[in-house]
């Protein structure tokens, strides 16, 4: 009889300890690191073991706090027919979505959530896309919290970091509103904008121009926010964090480095410790933006 892999066998530990409680929804199970150490396995072994879990629903990732037991196998309560409702159903698709990403989204498996049939949701909502244009318009049903600042430089970075927050809450949010090519008819969304549009109003600016920079700042957040959604994606396939990947690629780095391929990269990584964070990233990039456009504020009133 052929042994059984060890990732199962860890697979199938964790998994006993989750029926029987003693690893509750919610809970953080044991981290690839710990994985490795109680196991005594590779970091592979271990990533493999919880992406087994993550597959038949019993954990999720977590960012910021890392792999957790799922509610219920990450099904919500179903709810009966009766009490389904436009609103319910924007509700769960952005919590589904907000879980899992936009690709696991489908009329059917918000359906089978409520515990209803895929005709059933066709009546309150006409489609997937109109579906995914409601969660939009409901996530940005709000504003900045706090009185509007003085000055334009100060409005705006108000205005981007509340952007920044929507696209860390809901990862799918970036890669669902293409705002810069195919913008959606989204009042929520449009008072976004036209409080940017505002804060740039009587600087000199032409409208075009306006207009740019409102566009700019928006394709800047999103393209930033898309590595949120890419990082949930990877902790839930891999059940590692970005530290934990890091780490068990840093012999491979260190192999590449060595070959001297990169002597800049090299040079500049071997100076100071290096954290890529996204929010340190995202405020330095606005920082330079924001210097750019005044920049060309400067030379409107020159």
């Amino acid at each position: 009889m052929a042994m059984e892999p060890p990732y199962l066998r860890i697979a199938g530990d964790i998994r006993r300890r989750i029926a029987s409680g003693e690893l509750a929804p919610g809970a953080r199970v044991p981290s690839t690191r710990r994985i490795t150490q109680e196991w005594g396995v590779a970091m592979a072994t271990a990533t493999k073991a919880l992406a087994t879990l993550n597959q038949e629903g019993l954990v999720r990732a977590v960012p910021g706090v890392g792999t957790v037991v799922a509610e219920s196998g990450r099904e919500r309560p179903r709810t009966p027919h009766h009490g389904l409702t436009r609103d319910r159903i924007i509700s769960a698709a952005i919590a589904l979505a907000d879980i899992e990403g936009i690709a696991a989204l489908s009329m059917r498996r918000v359906a089978t959530d409520f515990g209803v049939s895929t005709m059933a949701l066709y009546r309150h909502v006409p489609s997937k896309g109109e579906l995914v244009r409601l969660m939009s318009e409901s996530v940005f049903n709000g504003e900045p919290l706090g009185p509007r600042l003085p000055g334009w430089r100060a409005q705006l970075e108000r205005e981007a970091w509340w952007l920044w927050g929507l696209y860390q809450r809901h990862p799918w949010l970036a890669r669902a509103m293409s705002a810069l090519t195919r913008p959606m008819a989204s009042p929520h969304a449009m008072r976004y904008t036209e409080r940017v549009l505002s804060a740039l109003k009587g600087l000199g600016l032409t409208p075009t121009q306006i207009i740019h920079v409102h566009l700019a700042l928006l394709g800047y957040a999103q393209g930033v926010a898309a590595a949120v959604e890419l990082e949930s994606q990877a902790w839930q396939e891999t059940g590692m964090t970005p530290e934990e990947w890091m780490a068990s690629n840093e012999p491979r780095m260190e192999t590449i480095q060595a070959a001297g391929s990169f002597p800049t990269l090299s040079t500049l990584f071997g100076r100071e410790e290096f954290d890529l964070e996204l929010d340190t990233l995202f405020e330095f990039g606005l920082a330079r933006m924001l210097d750019g456009v005044e920049s060309l504020i400067e030379q409107s009133r020159g």
